[in-house]
């Protein structure tokens, strides 16, 4: 407690600088729509549902806590019913996908807060797929309740900072904010402001904020911000809701959803784990063990699936024995893919990959096999499905 009030102590004084009071955090929140339906209910003492979609950043304990607490605090007579859907590793791609399971199953928020900028820097995810995911992920809550106020967020990383410093705006921000603005949504820019705060001297990546992953002195700063967007935001009986405005780009993933790994047909040397857990010490992320898995180990191992839509993708386990894959959609073969990734030595990492996109509608066939080819750095041969990927 003591270190708490500390730490709470330091954070606001260092906003009270002659340094800091050059900078407002305000300036920081891009206010393109609006969060009338949230407000309403908070300041009506009604139920409300508030859902995080994030990351690491969003899963760990830190802002989103903080924001819980707060919440709470401020409004103690409203109900207050809140769904942790951050997951290390996964940014837009792997939001799209799994929010119907992670999100909208659980129950349909009446606000949420999206954040995939970090992770979609780091996994190196296609703008064009960026677009996709986020303009997905947006179309498709406001598909299931209307009045859903979102809240698209880009936390700070040292690629984003350099991108600053050079003048230029970081490509993921760009997107957030680019969908945001179009879709008349809230968008909090916490990278460009941990930015200009670094580089107006008021603090140091190395020694206060750390890591991407913040410290406490940093989660405060994030926090600190959303704070002020709650407390300079009411609500208008007269606004309604816009509901869906015009699509931005056809091919987005509004209808994106997981199809078991039991769909798989004609399996030869591919078998289905009810419960899968790793028989190595490599970590595992949660959600992702003790799952069904369609699981092969060998080269020459095969699958088929036949599935709807335009879209297919897997959903992977990615770790240390990881293998290639060939495949053919339709009879089309498509480039050899290599599922081992730069984390997979002692994790098996939720993976997300796209096989094809704009295939049309209709139904197609997904034909799989184990490449005889591996990664040099694999122990293995091993493809793990967990879902596959259909929109």
């Amino acid at each position: 407690m003591r270190r708490k009030y500390i730490l709470l102590l330091f954070f606001n004084v260092l906003l009270t600088t002659s340094a800091i009071a050059q900078l407002d955090s305000k300036d920081y929140i891009c206010s393109y729509g609006n969060l009338n339906h949230s407000m309403e209910l908070i300041k009506n003492k009604k139920a409300i549902c508030v859902a995080f979609l994030g990351g690491s950043i969003t899963d760990m304990k830190g802002w989103r806590a903080l924001i819980m607490d707060y919440l709470r605090e401020q409004y103690p007579e409203t109900s207050f019913n809140f769904i942790n859907a951050g997951i290390p590793s996964l940014g837009s791609l792997p939001h799209a996908f799994r929010l119907k399971h992670d999100v909208l199953e659980m129950n349909v928020p009446d606000l949420m807060f999206v954040e995939s900028a970090v992770n979609d820097s780091g996994n190196g995810t296609p703008e064009k797929v960026q677009r996709r995911a986020l303009e997905g992920i947006i179309r498709h809550s406001r598909s299931i309740n209307p009045d859903m106020d979102l809240v698209m967020m880009a936390f700070a990383d040292p690629d984003k900072m350099k991108d600053y410093q050079q003048g230029k705006i970081p490509l993921e921000v760009r997107v957030h904010q680019e969908m945001a603005r179009h879709y008349h949504l809230t968008f909090i820019n916490l990278a460009r402001e941990v930015s200009d705060r670094i580089a107006a001297g008021e603090f140091s990546w190395e020694k206060d904020f750390k890591n991407l992953h913040p410290s406490p002195f940093g989660q405060e700063l994030y926090a600190h911000t959303m704070k002020i967007l709650f407390q300079q935001t009411g609500y208008d009986h007269d606004i309604k809701s816009e509901g869906l405005l015009e699509v931005m780009d056809k091919g987005n993933y509004s209808r994106a959803d997981y199809l078991s790994p039991g769909k798989a047909v004609q399996l030869n040397g591919f078998v289905l784990n009810k419960n899968w857990s790793p028989s190595d010490s490599a970590r595992t992320r949660s959600g992702f063990v003790h799952v069904p898995v369609l699981e092969g180990k060998t080269p020459g191992a095969s699958f088929v699936l036949d599935f709807k839509g335009a879209v297919i993708g897997l959903a992977m386990l990615a770790g240390p024995d990881t293998g290639m894959l060939e495949y053919w959609i339709d009879g089309k073969q498509y480039p050899v893919i290599d599922f081992y990734t730069r984390w997979s030595k002692n994790l098996h990492l939720p993976w997300y990959v796209l096989l094809a996109d704009d295939l049309g509608e209709g139904t197609h066939r997904l034909e799989g096999k184990i490449s005889k080819a591996r990664n040099p750095d694999s122990k293995g041969h091993a493809l793990r499905v967990v879902n596959f990927l259909v929109n």
